[in-house]
């Protein structure tokens, strides 16, 4: 079959991608065959191609989010059969999914419903997933946390943790940059803040009288800045670097780290089956159009280095989904 692929090692450039013949092995035991009909792409794809991994071979296939149709299932796998449509995320220390079939655990999936096409599926894995896990497995939403800050709410993290904070009845406050102001507005969050010519922290003292924020949702950047916006008992919940201050800071903060695709490689198979089941509950409100992946382009095949390319530079806003 023809997959994109990283032909060697020494290979750390979108542009020494080619599409390649390669053998299809027949799942094992615990997998799923799917027959790619969507993938969604992601900055990590291009991150692991410029950092590589140790438990690759080559050539390596890329991608990590696939939406598709099961053709072979492995002799201990019951709960899917010959035709499901299903959507998941995949192991970035195996063979990825920008392939015409890749082979996935079946714990790490979820079935969608007609209702959802493969490319809206396929949209929503990466950072609608790492989002849902900030706000449904890792933050406290008890009423006594009413605020959410998502940091950088025109990105693939922020665009899905506004909605999905929105969704959860919480006051949602965004910064963005100006330029991309009025992406971001689409989503309705309570405030959009400009993190280049306003005082984040002035802003969310008066926005919250003072008290600081309950959740902040730290997308990139530096995690010790976000201190001072929290309120007492709140919460820190980083996708990237975390904080090196959080505890000796006074206001009896919690700290989280996200590592979505890290359960992949815990061999913890209760974690795993949560990934799988967290994929069903976020492909449900996508499906009942309660979040929106943003789609903003559906690509060919071929066209994936150069959309991997676009979301590098930073050139892209909304969604880049490839269709088979």
């Amino acid at each position: 079959m023809q997959a994109l692929v990283v032909s060697e090692p020494n290979n750390h450039l979108i542009s020494q991608l080619n599409w390649q013949e390669i053998a299809l092995s027949a799942p094992l035991n615990d997998e799923i065959q799917i027959q790619t009909k969507a993938v969604g792409l992601n900055p990590v794809d291009y991150k692991t191609i410029e950092s590589g991994h140790s438990d690759w071979r080559f050539p390596h296939t890329i991608g990590l989010d696939i939406a598709g149709i099961v053709t072979a299932v492995g002799q201990d796998v019951t709960e899917y059969h010959l035709g499901d449509r299903v959507a998941g995320h995949a192991n970035l220390a195996k063979n990825g999914v920008f392939a015409m079939a890749a082979n996935l655990p079946a714990a790490a999936i979820s079935k969608i419903s007609t209702a959802l096409t493969f490319e809206r599926a396929a949209a929503s894995l990466c950072a609608g997933l790492t989002a849902y896990q900030a706000l449904f497995r890792k933050a406290n939403l008890s009423s006594a946390s009413s605020t959410v800050l998502v940091q950088g709410g025109a990105g693939g993290v922020g665009t899905m943790a506004i909605q999905l904070a929105r969704y959860a009845g919480k006051r949602v406050f965004t910064t963005v940059s100006p330029e991309k102001a009025e992406f971001a507005a689409q989503l309705q969050p309570d405030a959009l803040i400009d993190y280049r010519h306003e005082d984040v922290d002035q802003v969310i003292a008066e926005l919250t009288h003072g008290n600081g924020v309950d959740i902040i949702i730290n997308t990139a950047g530096d995690a010790d800045r976000s201190l001072p916006q929290l309120a007492y008992n709140g919460q820190l919940i980083c996708i990237q670097n975390p904080p090196t201050t959080a505890l000796t800071w006074p206001q009896a903060l919690t700290y989280s780290k996200i590592d979505l695709g890290g359960v992949h490689r815990s061999g913890n198979l209760a974690q795993i089956r949560d990934l799988g089941q967290m994929t069903s509950e976020l492909l449900d409100l996508v499906a009942k159009n309660i979040v929106d992946p943003m789609i903003s382009q559906i690509l060919t095949p071929d066209q994936i280095p150069a959309g991997l390319t676009a979301i590098q530079n930073h050139q892209v806003l909304g969604k880049l989904v490839a269709k088979f």
